[in-house]
């Protein structure tokens, strides 16, 4: 299965949300693969200082990664992409209408927690701690579903 996690910009929470799930994932023995992207991004701007940081303190090296806008080529039948907020989900679907879309909250409590994922984009590194343990609060839930869907090819 495949995995992409969207935010605004790409810079921020989806490398955060991308490195750490894979990280996770590795862990964990889960075959999927992660990506990110952005409704909004520019090619190839690095990821914030912040989030960097973050990511160095969680063992994950965000250094060499670029960001990307969000692309129809990107999503393909088996993808499942998750927002960082209810603003996205609707930039999602003007690029890629049939994607499967959910809230990073959502997708990991099966519908039971709508919670997004707060920007620290422009904010101290404190902001950036919050949004990634926000994240890997989620994670867990996230792949387990994934390993779920991914076994039994239901979605």
């Amino acid at each position: 299965m495949n995995v992409v996690f969207v935010c605004t910009g790409n810079t921020c929470r989806s490398p955060l949300a991308e490195a750490l799930a894979r990280r996770t994932a590795q862990q964990r023995g889960i075959n999927a693969t992660f990506a990110s992207a952005g409704t909004g991004a520019a090619l190839g701007s690095p990821a914030t200082d912040g989030s960097i940081l973050v990511g160095l303190e969680r063992d994950v090296d965000l250094s060499r990664h670029r960001s990307r806008p969000l692309l129809p080529a990107a999503i393909t039948k088996d993808t499942i992409v998750l927002a960082m907020s209810s603003g996205h989900i609707a930039g999602i679907r003007a690029v890629v209408p049939s994607a499967r879309v959910f809230l990073l909250d959502e997708y990991g409590s099966h519908g039971a927690s709508m919670r997004p994922v707060a920007d620290p984009y422009g904010g101290d590194l404190a902001d950036y701690r919050i949004a990634a343990d926000a994240i890997e609060s989620m994670l867990d839930a996230i792949l387990d579903r994934v390993v779920t869907e991914s076994t039994t090819g239901t979605s």
